[in-house]
C-alpha cells in the first residue's frame, strides 16, 4: 500500500471514500493501526489523559508530545502521522508557532501538526506554518486546550452565534491553507454545512457523517475508564480483558502455579554443584 499524502486525501474526498483516522501515543499502538490499514495517525495532546494521567490536554509538554510522536513515527509506514502541538507553544507568535512546528517534523517526522482554533491570531498561526512549508490540520468545534473558554466540553454549532462562527471559522482555516480539518463535537446539520463551505476533507468526532472520522485508540479499544464522551462507541474490551489477564497472572503467582518447569531453563548437575560448593567456600 503506498503512502498516504495530502493529494491522496483529498482525493478520497473527491470520490466520497471515507477517510480513517485514529489516534495513537506509542510504537504498539501505531503498529496495530498500521496493520489494520488506517489512513491517518493523530498523535493526540490527549495523551495528556489516557497515556500520562493529567486531568486535561493542556498539561502535556512540547518534549513529552515529540518522545511519543517519534515512537509512532517509528510504528508507521503508509499512514499520514498528524501531530498535535501542546497548548502554550504557539499561542505567542507567527515564530514561536513556526518555530514549535519545525520540532515535530526534524525531531519526529511529523506528516502536519495539529492547531486548534479559528480565531484571527490562529489563523495567522497556521498561515505561517504552511509559508514554512509544514502542512497544517486545522481543529474547531469543540477545541479541548480551550475548552474553559468555551464553557466546558461541551457541543458547539447548537445556537446560532455558534453556527455562524463554525462556518467563518471553517473557511478561515481552508483559506489560511489547512491541508484537512477536524470538526469535533457539531451536529451533524452544521457539519454538512462546513463540507459544503470547503473544500479540503472534513475529519468529524462526534460531528455526524463527514469526509472521515477519528477516535481516540483507547476509547475504540475499550480501555478509557469511567464516563466517555457520547460519541465514542467501543469496538473491543482491551481494558477488561487486561486487568483480567493480570488478576490470572496474580493469582498464580500467589498460589505458587506460576512459573512451572516449563518457564524455566536447565542447568547441569556440574553447574549446580559448582554453585554449591562456591557457596560452601565464600
Amino acid at each position: 500500500m503506498p503512502k498516504i499524502t495530502i493529494p491522496r486525501l483529498h482525493e478520497m474526498r473527491a470520490a466520497g471514500e471515507p477517510i480513517v483516522m485514529v489516534t495513537a501515543y506509542d510504537y504498539p499502538g501505531a503498529r496495530a493501526a498500521e496493520r489494520a490499514g488506517v489512513d491517518m495517525v493523530l498523535v493526540g495532546d490527549s495523551g495528556a489523559q489516557v497515556v500520562l494521567g493529567h486531568d486535561s490536554t493542556v498539561a502535556i509538554t512540547t518534549d513529552e508530545l515529540l518522545v511519543l510522536a517519534g515512537a509512532v513515527r517509528r510504528g508507521t509506514e503508509t499512514a499520514f502521522v498528524v501531530c498535535d502541538v501542546a497548548f502554550g507553544t504557539t499561542e505567542l507568535s507567527d515564530e514561536q508557532a513556526v518555530a514549535t512546528a519545525i520540532r515535530f517534523v526534524k525531531e519526529a517526522g511529523a506528516d502536519a501538526v495539529k492547531l486548534e482554533g479559528g480565531s484571527p491570531e490562529r489563523l495567522s498561526r497556521i498561515r505561517a506554518i504552511v509559508a514554512a512549508g509544514i502542512p497544517v490540520v486545522g481543529h474547531i468545534g469543540l477545541t479541548p486546550q480551550t475548552a474553559t473558554a468555551l464553557g466546558g466540553l461541551r457541543a458547539q454549532g447548537r445556537t446560532t452565534e455558534s453556527a455562524e462562527r463554525l462556518v467563518r471559522e471553517a473557511i478561515g482555516v481552508a483559506a489560511a491553507g489547512a491541508c484537512c480539518l477536524v470538526v469535533e463535537a457539531v451536529p451533524s446539520e452544521i457539519t454538512e454545512v462546513l463540507r459544503e463551505a470547503v473544500s479540503i476533507p472534513l475529519i468529524g468526532i462526534g460531528a455526524g457523517p463527514a469526509d472521515g472520522q477519528v477516535l481516540v485508540l483507547h476509547d475504540l479499544l475499550g480501555v478509557t475508564e469511567g464516563r466517555t464522551a457520547k460519541f465514542v462507541k467501543a469496538y473491543g474490551t482491551i481494558g477488561a480483558d487486561t486487568t483480567a489477564a493480570i488478576a490470572a497472572y496474580a493469582g498464580e503467582v500467589r498460589s505458587a502455579a506460576f512459573p512451572g518447569p516449563e518457564h524455566g531453563y536447565a542447568a547441569s548437575p556440574e553447574a549446580v554443584a559448582a554453585a554449591r560448593a562456591a557457596l560452601a567456600g565464600r
